[in-house]
């Protein structure tokens, strides 16, 4: 057998190094799907957290003054917690009855939640904060006592 022949089919290392290039092809992606998944799953505990607490603040506050006091606060609370971005997080209140002045006693109220979580590691020059977001919603619903002061 020719010497060239040998040193041909000597495979000594070579498995290291696609054990190396491989695991890292793999493991990167991996990596981030599972931060990515992480944030999003924060994210909803998040959103999911406030609107259950502000249906509950509201419903057990006395009249809409220290209702709105408390629910903001509750809100601020829950986006420090959470991480959340403040100025993407919207709340939204909504009775039924529809038509009566919301929130009032004897309604049931419904709190909407909304956010937007940005991937990680997207740089901003990119311009692609928006369009690699994921929206998310949380509805929390709560009834109102009938001696609640809505006035």
């Amino acid at each position: 057998m020719p010497r060239w022949r040998a040193w041909a089919t000597n495979d000594d290392g070579s498995a290291a190094l696609e054990f190396i290039t491989v695991g890292v092809i793999l493991l990167v992606p991996f990596a981030y799907l599972v931060i990515v998944l992480g944030a999003i799953q924060e994210q909803s505990l998040g959103a999911e957290a406030a609107a259950r607490h502000i249906a509950r603040t509201i419903a057990l506050s006395t009249d809409q003054e220290s209702a709105a006091i408390a629910a903001d606060a509750v809100l601020t609370g829950v986006v420090d917690e959470y991480g959340m971005a403040a100025e993407v997080t919207d709340v939204a209140l909504a009775c039924v009855p529809e038509g009566a002045e919301c929130p009032a006693g004897g309604a049931t109220l419904r709190v909407t939640v909304t956010t937007v979580v940005r991937m990680p590691f997207v740089p901003e020059m990119l311009s692609l904060e928006e369009t690699l977001a994921v929206p998310l919603e949380a509805v929390a619903v709560q009834k109102i006592g009938r001696g609640w002061e809505g006035g």
